[in-house]
Formats: C-alpha cells, sequence, structure tokens
C-alpha cells in the first residue's frame, strides 16, 4: 500500500445516480477521492465525473461492472489500488428494488436481487478487506427499515435486505479491529423510480413522527460520518427514518 496517495479514498457502488450521487458529493467534498461505480447509469456517472473532477482533478475513477458477476468483483478493488494505491471505505449503496408477490415470483428474480442487496456487499468486501486492513478503514452498507418490518409484495426483496443487516452484525465481530462495518436503514427518503401512489405516500408520511420525507443528504451525511467520525461504532444499523420505526 502506498502511503504517498494524500487524501482517503471511498469506492461507492451505484454512485451515480439518487442516493449514490448524493454520497458521493458528501464524500468528495469532505476531502475523499472516488471510485465510483454504476451499472447502467454511465450518462450519469459521466456527468458527476465532470462536475467533481472540475472541482478537485484526478479526484475520480469511474468503474462499470455487473455486481452479480461475483468473479468480476475483486477487479473493482484492484482498480481502485491501481489508481490511488489505497482504499479507505467502502459503501455498498447499489440496490435492485421491485415487487415480487407470491405466485409470481421467479429464481430469476431472487437471483438479481440477492446479487445485489447481499451477495455483491458480501464479496466485495471480502476483496477490499486486506487494502480497508491496511487503511484501518470502514465499511457502510445501505440496508433498509423493511429488513425490520417487512414491506408486502417485496418478499425476496425484504429477505436480501436482511442478510445484508446479519452480515453487518456478523462481520463487525470478523473484521475488528482493523476495519468497523455499519449500516444504514434509510425510511422515506427517496421514492421508487416507478413511484407509488400519491395517496399512498401521503398516508405513509402521516404514520411518521416528523411528518415529511427525508432528503438524500440526510442519509450521506450519515455515511460520512460512520466512515469519518465515529471510530467507536461498529455493527450498528443506523435508521434515518423520521422515526418510522417507532411509530404503528
Amino acid at each position: 500500500m502506498s502511503p504517498s496517495h494524500p487524501r482517503p479514498v471511498a469506492l461507492i457502488t451505484g454512485g451515480a445516480r439518487r442516493i449514490g450521487a448524493v454520497i458521493a458529493r458528501t464524500l468528495h467534498a469532505a476531502g475523499y477521492d472516488l471510485a465510483l461505480h454504476c451499472r447502467h447509469s454511465t450518462d450519469e456517472a459521466d456527468a458527476l465525473n465532470a462536475e467533481l473532477t472540475a472541482q478537485r482533478a484526478g479526484s475520480m475513477l469511474l468503474l462499470q461492472a455487473d455486481l452479480a458477476d461475483t468473479e468480476g468483483l475483486p477487479r473493482l478493488v484492484e482498480a481502485t489500488l491501481a489508481r490511488y494505491g489505497r482504499l479507505d471505505a467502502l459503501v455498498n449503496n447499489a440496490s435492485a428494488f421491485y415487487p415480487t408477490p407470491m405466485g409470481t415470483a421467479t429464481l430469476a428474480q431472487w437471483n438479481e436481487l440477492f446479487a445485489s442487496n447481499a451477495q455483491a456487499p458480501f464479496f466485495l468486501t471480502q476483496a477490499a478487506l486486506p487494502a480497508l486492513r491496511a487503511a484501518r478503514g470502514a465499511v457502510v452498507n445501505m440496508v433498509d427499515i423493511y429488513a425490520e418490518r417487512g414491506l408486502d409484495s417485496h418478499p425476496i426483496y425484504v429477505m436480501a435486505k436482511a442478510a445484508l443487516a446479519g452480515m453487518t452484525r456478523s462481520l463487525a465481530l470478523d473484521l475488528g479491529p482493523d476495519v468497523r462495518i455499519n449500516g444504514i436503514a434509510p425510511g422515506a427518503v427517496l421514492w421508487p423510480s416507478d413511484n407509488k401512489p400519491y395517496e399512498d405516500q401521503q398516508a405513509l408520511l402521516a404514520r411518521t413522527p416528523l411528518k415529511r420525507a427525508g432528503d438524500p443528504r440526510d442519509v450521506a451525511s450519515a455515511v460520512l460520518w460512520l466512515l469519518r467520525d465515529a471510530p467507536f461504532v461498529t455493527g450498528q444499523i443506523l435508521r434515518i427514518d423520521g422515526g418510522r420505526t417507532v411509530s404503528v
């Protein structure tokens, strides 16, 4: 590991759009150089790369990959190390999300939802572990409040996120003391791309103590805190949900 690179480096999966892009901007503004992964969102990744490179030259590396290709995951880490010589943070943000009602669910859906939400975070963390240990770094996994509560018509997604939550707690035991691993469980922060009906959104917010949706910056600031400012926190899943999980 080369100590010559002056800034911490974060690898973010699914970092080109939505919450991932806000996490990228937040970490970049805090002084991290980035390895930014995307799958299909190459136009958004190019635009974000141009935006952040204009702010700090040499601070961005774009990586395109299908996270279901488990054998290819180590190459994301290798490319990051080849560019920067270090890896301080891994943010497992990429996630597939869609309904799989009982009676219609397929093995292909199972494989896709588990690949992005559980399998890739595990094997990418495993590939990154030597570099993270050398840096005494940290991992943040994007979980979901529904990993605990359940979500109708989404059993496979919920199961995959529950697996990710279990991984977060279990690996905290295995990776300490050199590497910390935590999770973020967002509530109503960004609606899915295929938005629920407006009435359902309002009903959900009415059951939330803060009576409003969150902002992606709420999630991103929590990611930064867990990576940089929480040296005695590991194995935890922080709910960023406006109090939704304490309501009926």
